[in-house]
């Protein structure tokens, strides 16, 4: 059964694999069926959620307009179709898929606070003041 829309995505935007996955969903979402929150963010506040924000961390989470919450692979399907993304979201919804999908699930959310190492998309712009190359003084 479909969640209520719209469908809020609490994301990761600090996350590189995640960062591509959200741009990609981002290209086609409209934001009446699917919002992105993305808990990277400075203003971002768990008040009022019923998580933490280490909660929202460990894995992927949505929350249906009644307040209904969906993690892992569920929060994945039902994102994916409502950016329009449904061939790439079906076979996430094939029953006998669903226990090896979860547990690959839980191994990536296991390993994903290791890949940090990866290129994020957005690439030197989340350089701030602590990328900045430090000049010489000049000889004198």
């Amino acid at each position: 059964m479909p969640p209520d829309l719209p469908l809020t995505l609490v994301v990761d935007r600090a996350c590189p694999l995640c960062a591509r996955v959200i741009r990609w969903l981002e290209r086609t979402a409209d934001p009446a069926r699917l919002l992105l929150v993305d808990v990277s963010a400075t203003d971002f506040s768990c008040v009022g959620l019923g998580k933490d924000l280490s909660q929202l961390r460990r894995r992927l989470h949505a929350r249906s307009a009644s307040g209904v919450w969906l993690t892992g692979v569920d929060a994945t399907y039902w994102s994916w179709r409502l950016a329009g993304h449904g061939t790439w979201a079906a076979p996430l919804g094939w029953k006998p898929l669903r226990p090896l999908l979860r547990l690959a699930y839980t191994l990536f959310a296991t390993l994903r606070p290791h890949l940090e190492w990866l290129p994020h998309p957005e690439g030197a712009s989340r350089c701030g003041a602590q990328c900045a190359i430090r000049q010489k003084p000049p000889a004198s």
